[in-house]
């Protein structure tokens, strides 16, 4: 965690900070299926980040933040293959696809009239709109006074326990259509 913490202060942000620290949690919990004794610390800490990244668009230069795939494995100092191998590992494990709103960034993203808009800096009246209609968690402005919206509408993803993968018990079901529109 060490690793990813150092990581993520320096390229990231907190937010990815604590997805890394909760991941790492997951894949090193007793009874994991992932043996993270087998390889290097970085080669994991590395695999942790790209998972992320890969669920939330890291390597798309038109979102912040934005990496690079050889640019996040040569500040682990780790080859890409092996970064990849790692990340696909823990994907696997974890039940993790593209689009998943397990890495909660893409929470705030919300298409409108067919763009897609991260909201945390849309205009005020998109923002008050998408949270009346329970798409984001609360109205950023206000962060500091929010409390969780809660309705019957509300969905709330988490990874799929890795108890559940050993067990042969089923992980939480994705959403089947999980692209809310606001207009």
């Amino acid at each position: 965690m060490k690793l990813t913490d150092d990581f993520c202060e320096e390229h990231l942000g907190e937010y990815y900070e604590q997805l890394a620290n909760h991941m790492a949690i997951k894949i090193c919990q007793k009874g994991s299926p992932i043996n993270v004794k087998q390889g290097r610390p970085k080669s994991w800490a590395s695999g942790i980040i790209h998972a992320l990244g890969w669920v939330n668009f890291l390597h798309d230069p038109s979102i912040e933040p934005y990496m690079g795939s050889a640019e996040l494995a040569k500040g682990f100092g780790v080859s890409q293959g092996t970064m990849t191998s790692k990340s696909k590992i823990i994907r696997d494990v974890l039940d993790i696809v593209p689009m998943d709103t397990g890495g909660r960034l893409l929470v705030w993203k919300v298409e409108v009239n067919g763009f897609v808009m991260d909201m945390r800096v849309a205009p005020r009246e998109f923002q008050e709109a998408a949270y009346s209609k329970g798409l984001i968690p609360y109205i950023p402005d206000e962060e500091a006074n929010c409390e969780p919206k809660s309705n019957e509408e509300t969905k709330v993803i988490q990874f799929a326990t890795v108890q559940n993968k050993v067990s042969g018990a089923s992980a939480a079901k994705k959403p089947e259509n999980d692209s809310p529109t606001l207009f």
